[in-house]
């Protein structure tokens, strides 16, 4: 059976993913096509196309469009729920009761217009929509290898109604054990929060994660925004999570937090310091989050956890490290599988692997995050070629050593090779590399070429060789989802990627998955004795992670980089390195 899944219906992060015969065979993000950072209110035209020229695959041979938005009846307790919970805004309540999520009519035009621009109009593929919350869990679960009965955690912001999921899977079937519905929603706090510490909502969230160690957790106490026996939730929506009239407002721009919470915090942030209350309300934000989740885990999630030992997660919450470190350290929890591309994004991935898995498909185990778009050495010579910028470039013998003497001297590195990543994380095709014990390339890489805040932590990928030393456990950890305490033999060895808190969020590499970083970590290993690398996204602050040679190139040329290697062609600046 062949599936296609598209995102996009909450009107961000669109994206889509191509299931062959329950084979995961292509997924990337509107955003990186069309250079536009989350790609609001897009339909993902162009990724949809990339999918399916990757595999070679024609509208009419899809058998299925899956699609991560349903319509709720009226005798879902979501719609009742949200209906209560809105009194305030009668419009908003009597729309749930009377015309549901009447988003979905207009999601489902749009994305059959879209569909029908790629050829899809007469191909006779279904189209199947799937609830929000299902397709988070499916390709958490689906997609995690795991047998026997697993457990299921999905929490975001919110879908069509759902906020939270808990549930179990098993003989490939997914079970629900318990919902909540906005406003009760843990995601749509930490969001609303996130914009009150200054950032923007869906994109900021990480920033308060990793503002929050510089803070202390007890100086504030935040317990007022929800209140929770671990069984039930209920969100404080006369201070966050709000609508209508209850917004605190500030030039045009409504928030989702009330001027009630600026009465008792004081005004919202602004600017990049990170500042006293500020850090502590981020501190104690972060601890609300983990202590509440892990509550609400251990009492819903409690007895599946106790028979199986396995938790599949995903969802916009299901980004923050800090929690997921947690998670993984709870008695019962023997492996965790964050979805990579755990947010919105990753909904494409679940609606196929929820449609392919209810047709009979087995699905099979995601191997990796590669399914994005790569390119030749020759398509990158004559992108170099091309450029208005006339780049010096030169065809590499051997990339590996080359890389390697540029980064063990202290010099930040553009790394363009293979697929592209799948879901926000740089995975080693789509990086900005350094020698995390080289003093100081952290700050360079902030201040001279991503642009962003100076307090922003850095990721270590380490090699498998390696990991188990510095991070005192052998469990899985290939896509950046979960910190680690650092080995205290190491914190000085890779200083520039060792968090405040002594934590790191680490990336482990295998020759099997990616065998050219593989061999760029030996290299290092064998010029500074760490077989670790700095790695952060290939963009610059605001802008989408780098897809092609052009994108890549356009960046280089952007900020104060001075060494890009794509493929096999090294790219340098006037006087850099002999070149010029």
């Amino acid at each position: 059976m062949i599936v296609l899944g598209l995102s996009g219906a909450v009107s961000h992060d669109a994206s889509a993913a191509l299931l062959v015969d329950g084979e995961l065979v292509a997924a990337a993000e509107e955003e990186r096509f069309i250079r536009d950072k989350h790609a609001k209110g897009r339909q993902p035209a162009e990724a949809a196309l990339f999918c399916l020229r990757q595999a070679g695959i024609r509208p009419e041979q899809v058998d299925a469009v899956a699609y991560p938005y349903a319509p709720i009846g009226l005798g879902s307790p979501a719609r009742w729920h949200y209906a209560a919970r809105h009194w305030y805004a009668p419009d908003r309540a009597l729309t749930a009761l009377f015309a549901g999520n009447r988003r979905f009519t207009r999601n489902r035009r749009r994305a059959l217009a879209m569909l029908g621009g790629l050829g899809f109009e007469n191909a006779g593929a279904r189209f199947v929509p799937v609830e929000h919350h299902l397709t988070h869990a499916s390709s958490a679960y689906h997609l995690s290898g795991f047998d026997g009965k697993v457990a299921i955690l999905g929490i975001d912001g919110r879908g069509e109604y759902a906020t939270t999921f808990f549930g179990y899977g098993e003989a490939g079937r997914i079970h629900t054990l318990a919902e909540f519905y906005e406003p009760d929603s843990l995601g749509g706090l930490y969001g609303a929060i996130t914009e009150y510490l200054g950032f923007e909502m869906l994109d900021g969230e990480f920033k308060v994660m990793g503002m929050a160690p510089y803070g202390d957790p007890e100086r504030f106490d935040l317990s007022r925004l929800l209140r929770s026996d671990g069984r039930r939730l209920r969100v404080n929506n006369r201070l966050v999570n709000v609508v209508g009239l209850r917004r605190y407002k500030r030039a045009g721009k409504g928030y989702f937090f009330s001027p009630r919470l600026v009465d008792w915090l004081g005004p919202p942030r602004e600017g990049d310091a990170i500042d006293e209350p500020y850090i502590h309300y981020a501190a104690a934000v972060q601890k609300l989050l983990e202590d509440t989740v892990l509550r609400l885990v251990e009492t819903h999630l409690g007895p599946t956890l106790a028979q199986g030992g396995t938790l599949a997660y995903a969802g916009g919450v299901a980004l923050n490290v800090k929690l997921n470190q947690r998670l993984m350290a709870l008695p019962d929890v023997q492996r965790l599988f964050v979805q990579p591309a755990a947010g919105d994004a990753g909904t494409a991935l679940g609606a196929a692997t929820y449609v392919a898995a209810g047709a009979g498909d087995t699905v099979q185990p995601m191997r990796h995050a590669y399914l994005g778009p790569a390119y030749s050495t020759d398509e990158c010579l004559a992108a170099c070629a091309a450029h208005p910028s006339r780049p010096h470039y030169r065809r590499l013998d051997d990339t590996v050593t080359t890389a390697a003497d540029i980064l063990a001297a202290g010099n930040p590195l553009a790394w363009l090779q293979g697929r592209m990543e799948f879901g926000p994380r740089a995975l080693g095709n789509r990086s900005i590399l350094g020698n995390p014990s080289f003093p100081g390339v952290a700050e360079r890489i902030n201040a001279q070429i991503k642009y962003r805040e100076r307090w922003r932590p850095f990721c270590p990928s380490v090699s498998d060789r390696v990991a188990a030393d510095i991070i005192g456990t052998d469990h899985p950890a290939p896509y950046m989802t979960f910190t680690f305490d650092v080995a205290p033999q190491w914190k000085a060895r890779i200083p520039e990627v060792v968090h405040e808190d002594g934590t790191a969020r680490v990336q482990i590499v295998s020759a099997d998955t990616n065998p050219r970083y593989h061999a760029l970590l030996d290299a290092m290993a064998e010029r500074t004795g760490n077989a670790v690398l700095l790695n952060t996204s290939l963009n610059r602050r605001g802008e989408p992670m780098v897809c092609s040679p052009r994108d890549a190139l356009d960046m280089f040329f952007g900020c104060d980089l001075e060494y890009l290697i794509m493929e096999d062609v090294l790219v340098t600046k006037p006087g850099v390195g002999g070149e010029g």
